[in-house]
C-alpha cells in the first residue's frame, strides 16, 4: 500500500512542469516556443539565462529525488516496488496530465531519481558521460542514449543489482521514445571531434 501511494505521489510530483511555469510566471514566455521546443530547464536558460536555467534544473531534479529518496532511504522499499516508484516521476514528467499527457524528455528528473537512489554517485557518472558524449556525437538523443547505456554497463560491472539495471533499461526505453526524431538520423561525430581525430592520426 505504501509503495502504491508513493507511485501516485511520484507521478504527480514528476508531472509538475516547473520549467514551463517558471518561464510563464517569471520570464513571461512560453519556453516551448524557443530552442528545441521542450518544456525543460534548457529552454528556461535560453530565455532567462543561466541563473533561471539552474533554478529550473534544480526543481526538476528535486521532483524526482524526493519521492524516490523517501522510498529507498526512509521506507526501505526495494525490488519491483522500487522500480515502480523510481519510474513514476519520470513518466509523470514525460506524460504530464497538465499538458494533456505530453511532456518533456525527462533527463533532469531522471538525474533526480538517481540522486534519490544513489545520492551523488550515479548523477556524477551520468553527468560526466553526458558531457563526454555531447562533445563527441551529433544529436542530443544519441548522447543521452549513450550516457544511459554506459551507465548500465558501469553498474553491470560494479553493482549488478537487478532493480537498478531494470530502472536503467526503462530509462533508456523512455529516452529512445522521447528522442525518436533524433534517433532516426544515423549517429555521426561532431565536426570538432572529427578534426581532433584527423590531427591525431
Amino acid at each position: 500500500m505504501t509503495a502504491a501511494i508513493l507511485v501516485i505521489v511520484g507521478y504527480l510530483s514528476g508531472s509538475l512542469m516547473f520549467s514551463l511555469w517558471l518561464g510563464r510566471l517569471a520570464l513571461r514566455q512560453d519556453i516551448r516556443h524557443v530552442g528545441d521546443g521542450n518544456p525543460g530547464a534548457f529552454n528556461v536558460m535560453v530565455v532567462g539565462g543561466k541563473a533561471w536555467g539552474f533554478a529550473a534544473l534544480m526543481l526538476d531534479v528535486a521532483k524526482g529525488a524526493l519521492p524516490v529518496g523517501l522510498a529507498r532511504w526512509f521506507l526501505g522499499i526495494d525490488g519491483a516496488a522500487l522500480v515502480a516508484v523510481a519510474m513514476a516521476p519520470v513518466l509523470g514528467h514525460a506524460f504530464s496530465p497538465w499538458l494533456r499527457f505530453k511532456g518533456g524528455k525527462a533527463v533532469a528528473v531522471t538525474f533526480g531519481v538517481w540522486v534519490g537512489l544513489t545520492a551523488w554517485e550515479a548523477p556524477t557518472i551520468m553527468g560526466i558521460l553526458l558531457g563526454l558524449w555531447f562533445s563527441i556525437v551529433e544529436g542530443s538523443g544519441w548522447a543521452v542514449l549513450l550516457m544511459t547505456g554506459c551507465t548500465f554497463v558501469y553498474y553491470l560491472i560494479t553493482y549488478p543489482d537487478p532493480v537498478w539495471l531494470t530502472i536503467l533499461l526503462l530509462n533508456g526505453a523512455l529516452f529512445a521514445y522521447k528522442y525518436r526524431a533524433d534517433l532516426r538520423r544515423p549517429i555521426d561525430l561532431r565536426p570538432s571531434f572529427k578534426r581532433l581525430i584527423w590531427r591525431s592520426t
